[in-house]
């Protein structure tokens, strides 16, 4: 009978295996991979039972145990044996526990190994200004930032400071000087890390994730006095991203975040990763950079014609959603049908993919 650490350490491998991005544990279910977007159990292994979801998660847990017995949830990192990293999350559902384990690839891969368009290489040369990745859960933000990160990391003299929850890829210093601060470890909250990190002397500063105003307030100052702020959101298009930091402030305090972030936002990435037709994931993107035009529309609250500017403004190196969708139908990657899933204005992709 092999020992749950044993299970579990071929459970990883088995996810390894088949190129999986996540790995669920959950009571009643046997253990379930996501691969290229779709769920499949790992058949040769046996439904989860309450005592053995337990076991476990207090595997991983070592000793966060208490921790997360009090909290009722927790974000980590998790090391197998040099093979691979995992961000864990461990939580509560109808009083069972259940893992959510999602595979961090050990090398940060490149704009061309993740099929970005080459206008992204344009990004790792900004010096300052607030640069925001969006999109949903689970479609490659983090893996895009890690790149961006990396490619000053490799090609420029620069003080990096990240700070996460958890630390999912680890940068390997070059030309630059690379500190990754992770929450709960290396300090209290994203707030009280950026509080302090203007004093840190970085040049480049990357926020996990904006969770709170406090967060946005001080990420948004940093971009202003002149650093290079890299962060993500959960929205889904340039002109929402704009709109949802706006609306996280009380009303007195609005027009100052738009005249703010009016003056420092560089780029906004909206990023999905869709099936390919071949197999695996391709992503499409939207990118906004910032001009005077889109300064103009979010000063005066009218975020909502950022798709028209994005529209036409190509040659600018803008992409709209529907254009890199369109373009992966063309060049035969992505069915039209997968495509049209994706897409926030159906009735204009179809008039896009005609054209």
């Amino acid at each position: 009978m092999p020992t749950i650490q044993q299970e579990l350490e071929d459970l990883l491998l088995n996810a390894l295996k088949v190129n999986a991005s996540d790995l669920n544990l959950s009571v009643g279910y046997k253990p379930t991979v996501r691969v290229d977007g779709g769920l499949f159990p790992l058949n040769e292994f046996s439904i989860l039972t309450p005592d053995h979801a337990e076991e476990m998660a207090f595997q991983l847990l070592g000793e966060r145990k208490e921790t997360f017995i009090e909290k009722k949830e927790i974000d980590f990192s998790y090391d197998f044996k040099e093979k691979a990293r995992f961000r864990v999350n461990i939580f509560f559902e109808k009083g069972f526990i259940s893992s959510a384990l999602r595979l961090i690839p050990p090398k940060i891969r490149t704009v061309e190994e993740l099929n970005l368009p080459t206008v992204f290489h344009r990004i790792s040369k900004l010096k300052q200004g607030f640069v925001l990745l969006t999109g949903p859960s689970g479609h490659g933000k983090s893996t895009t930032l890690a790149s961006i990160i990396d490619e000053i990391n490799h090609s420029r003299v620069e003080h990096i400071i990240t700070i996460e929850d958890p630390i999912e890829y680890l940068f390997i210093g070059d030309k630059s000087l690379v500190n990754q601060r992770e929450v709960g470890q290396d300090t209290k909250s994203f707030h009280s890390a950026l509080s302090s990190i203007l004093r840190e002397d970085p040049n480049v500063i990357m926020i996990g994730e904006m969770r709170d105003p406090e967060t946005i307030a001080a990420a948004l100052t940093a971009a202003e006095t002149g650093h290079l702020v890299f962060s993500s959101l959960h929205t889904n298009s340039a002109s929402q991203t704009i709109n949802r930091i706006v609306d996280v402030f009380p009303p007195n305090q609005q027009n100052q975040i738009r005249l703010q972030l009016a003056n420092t936002i560089s780029v906004v990435i909206s990023q999905r990763l869709l099936p390919r037709i071949s197999g695996g994931r391709l992503p499409a993107v939207e990118i906004m950079f910032g001009s005077n035009a889109v300064s103009n529309l979010i000063r005066e609250n009218k975020a909502h014609q950022l798709d028209l500017i994005i529209e036409t403004s190509l040659e600018d190196g803008m992409i709209s959603l529907n254009r890199s969708l369109a373009e992966l139908v063309r060049r035969g990657e992505v069915a039209p049908e997968t495509a049209l899933a994706y897409s926030l204005n159906p009735k204009e992709f179809q008039q896009t993919i005609i054209q």
